[in-house]
């Protein structure tokens, strides 16, 4: 007889067994960086990536470039919560 399961925790054991957790939190966390900084820091951003913990933020204008650095500590905050781990460390602008 075959073991029948929800495809919910089918797809969860495998996240686990893979150790894909991190992966998806990450990118999961670049989707919700134009939730988290707004319409405008999101419209300037062009280019997201995380390396070792560390979200790597390429933005085009200086202006906008320094609010987020005046905000990193709490854009950093409002993005770690999203989850149930700490998903990055720090916050690199270019």
């Amino acid at each position: 007889m075959q073991d029948e399961r929800p495809l919910k925790s089918v797809i969860q054991q495998f996240v686990e067994v893979y150790r894909l957790k991190t992966k998806l939190n990450q990118y999961k966390l670049i989707d919700n960086w134009s939730l988290v900084v707004g319409k405008m820091i999101a419209k300037h951003t062009k280019h997201l990536s995380i390396k070792k913990k560390v979200l790597y933020v390429e933005i085009d204008s200086s202006i906008v470039r320094n609010e987020v650095y005046m905000l990193k500590s709490k854009i950093m905050a409002e993005l770690n919560s999203k989850f149930d781990q700490q998903v990055i460390d720090d916050i690199i602008l270019k």
